[in-house]
């Protein structure tokens, strides 16, 4: 196995509220099965799937709706490791590399956390400098990357 193939593909959304770009608050939701840890919705992709459709499919199991619009798409993929909890129950993985797109609900969304394999337990809608303080630790270096990039380029 080489050095690529440790890293589960993976597709991950910043989600805006439907009353973007004019209230630039970003969704983050607390874990289910680790204390106080929030972050962002994200999944693998499988096999043969496209990643826009993983994304929408992601969403649809983890936030109970795909009613979405795309925005913006970082424009490279980009990776982190496990922690080594974590990694325990991800083998033969060590961590993840991710497509992140910036993604606006609509205004027909309707957010239900209560899917059939629920991962979240809440949510909220925080600024972004809260969103970056209140998310996975070793998840901080990619989340600042992302969205910095997204704020450079005029979305956040």
């Amino acid at each position: 196995m080489s050095k690529k193939d440790l890293y589960r593909p993976n597709v991950a959304m910043i989600i805006v509220s439907n009353d973007y770009p004019e209230k630039k608050e970003i969704f983050i939701a607390q874990r289910n099965d680790l204390t106080d840890i929030w972050q962002f919705p994200q999944g693998g992709i499988d096999e043969g799937e496209e990643v826009e459709e993983a994304l929408f499919r992601e969403m649809k199991e983890e936030i109970g709706t795909k009613k979405a619009k795309i925005i913006a798409e970082f424009p490279e993929w980009i990776s982190y490791d496990f922690p080594p909890k974590i990694a325990l129950n991800m083998k033969p993985y060590i961590g993840q590399t991710q497509r992140y797109f910036l993604v606006k609900l609509k205004k027909s969304a309707v957010i239900e956390l209560a899917t059939k394999h629920p991962e979240f337990i809440d949510y909220k809608f925080v600024s972004v400098d809260e969103a970056l303080n209140q998310t996975a630790h070793f998840k901080q270096h990619v989340y600042e990357k992302v969205i910095n990039y997204f704020k450079n380029e005029g979305f956040l």
